[in-house]
């Protein structure tokens, strides 16, 4: 093979070779992000960090820069699949100075139905209160328990009294979380509605921030603050 023709396989080599890529995501996502990334978006690891952070936000930012110290040197690109999540900026803060991106949104109720459905949502009534496939799952430990709610069920009123509906953001087509977000509605004396989005605008959004190549890519996503409480402790399995 002549030295033309080596330098036009390895060429071709590299551009055959796959990027690695790892996806960093908040517990609540583990299931998701582990059907995208063995499906058409394929092509991507995930690890998670546990849903519990979202009761201490201000540790989220170093959290997630650790396990991109951890993890940087295994991988070409490194994703954030984060929203804002109560870190106030925070979290755009540290990932401009590690050159990682994120996916666009400031929580994970838009990463499932788009940030113009949850605002066209909140300004039909801002009272929502929004439950996820994994909300649902868990409501009984997460919201129930980790709100005190069990021993102090006086607090309902409290915390919940500017809230006029539940809105359930199905990523499946499961009667039995439906039946336990509608379960969860009732508990707290909310109206209930279920919205199914299934996990297409998921995908698009992790499929945009995989985008290295656009000239208009941007290296982190900034977005407001979360206006939602959107988690609590991942179930084990979530976390790697």
């Amino acid at each position: 093979m002549t030295a033309s023709a080596a330098e036009a396989g390895q060429t071709e080599i590299g551009r055959a070779a796959p990027r690695k890529t790892l996806a960093i995501a908040c517990g609540a996502l583990a299931r998701e992000m582990v059907a995208l990334s063995r499906g058409p978006l394929g092509g991507f690891d995930v690890t998670c960090l546990p849903a519990e952070l979202h009761n201490r936000p201000e540790r989220i930012p170093e959290a997630i820069r650790s396990k991109i110290h951890e993890n940087r040197a295994r991988y070409d690109e490194i994703l954030v699949v984060y929203g804002d999540c109560g870190t106030g900026g925070a979290l755009d803060i540290v990932l401009a100075e590690e050159g990682v991106t994120r996916v666009a949104g400031p929580h994970c109720y838009a990463f499932y139905a788009g940030e113009d459905a949850i605002a066209a949502m909140m300004a039909e009534e801002p009272g929502s209160f929004f439950v996820t496939d994994f909300l649902a799952r868990h409501f009984d430990r997460l919201v129930v328990r980790g709100l005190g709610l069990d021993r102090f069920p006086e607090l309902r009123n409290e915390y919940f009294r500017r809230y006029k509906r539940l809105v359930y953001l199905a990523q499946s087509e499961d009667p039995d979380l439906t039946a336990r977000a509608e379960a969860a509605a009732a508990r707290l004396g909310l109206a209930f509605e279920r919205r199914y989005t299934g996990l297409g605008v998921a995908a698009e959004s992790v499929a945009t921030a995989r985008r290295t190549d656009r000239p208009d890519k941007t290296r982190y996503r900034q977005s407001p603050c979360s206006q939602w409480w959107s988690g609590a402790p991942a179930p084990s399995e979530a976390t790697k």
